[in-house]
């Protein structure tokens, strides 16, 4: 009777009821954040690597993701064919995620040489690469300020900013080195020919020579193409900073180890 008699109470009833208010209110706001951010609906990024704009976009579509596209130069590459992604093939994104697809052009565009002097080589490199341009070999110079650029160069010869030039050139950089000399040699085996060259440059390293197999029968396939072995080794001593990595590529799979990394863009 007393447990009756305090459930009965006006007061206890207030209480209880809104603690019950409560309860649905925070169960109705989950629900609604999960409904909103698709909580658990993650999909994994296709590859849309050497497919036309079109394709890739119907691709997208049918992952439940939506395909933007931007366009860059490329020598060598399928005129039209995507070039880039962001994110990355295989990267797990919520559905809905827009991603950015770079395609190929049709002719190279006329651009301008940015001012790069004083920037890092990570932002000297995202910097070429939204201008059109190509990072081409890091030249390392004694100086106090490692990692930054103190020249930007084509041909050998230093290039002003703002200077017009044709979209797909290749600049060099000069780049300070202080005491901070060393770099280690990252694995790149199974990697796509690009996506090498990307780690090879983020280590401060150069491409050195290229040898492709009897399966790379032409500039297309040589962009396609996967590391099956390098020189240096990966994970050996470090090297110098500047120092270049040669790389051994095929369209084979057989003969890539870590295919994991195959897909990397």
């Amino acid at each position: 009777m007393k447990i009756k008699n305090i459930l009965g109470h006006w007061f206890v009833k207030n209480v209880l009821l809104a603690a019950l208010l409560i309860f649905a209110f925070v169960m109705v706001v989950n629900l609604a954040l999960s409904m909103c951010t698709r909580h658990g609906q993650e999909i994994s990024v296709p590859d849309f690597y050497g497919m036309t704009a079109q394709e890739a976009v119907n691709l997208a579509e049918a992952a439940e993701v939506s395909g933007v596209t931007d366009s860059v130069y490329v020598r060598g590459m399928t005129p039209g064919a995507v070039y880039m992604q962001t994110p990355k093939a295989g990267a797990h994104v919520k559905k809905g995620r827009t991603i950015i697809l770079t395609a190929n052009t049709m002719v190279p565009s006329e651009v301008y040489m940015p001012s790069l002097v004083g920037c890092s080589l990570r932002q000297a490199k995202a910097e070429l690469q939204r201008s059109g341009l190509i990072l081409g070999r890091l030249i390392y110079v004694k100086d106090m300020a490692t990692n930054y650029v103190l020249r930007q160069q084509r041909y050998g010869v230093d290039v002003a900013p703002f200077t017009p030039m044709s979209s797909g050139t290749v600049i060099n950089l000069v780049l300070g080195l202080s005491s901070d000399d060393q770099a280690i040699v990252p694995d790149l085996r199974g990697r796509q020919y690009r996506n090498a060259v990307d780690v090879i440059q983020d280590n401060s390293l150069n491409v050195g020579r290229l040898h492709f197999d009897s399966t790379v029968k032409n500039s297309a396939d040589s962009l396609a193409a996967m590391v099956y072995s390098q020189r240096p080794s990966p994970n050996e001593e470090s090297v110098m900073k500047g120092s270049d990595i040669s790389l051994y590529l095929t369209l084979d799979e057989s003969k890539v180890p870590n295919k994991s990394n195959a897909k990397v863009k």
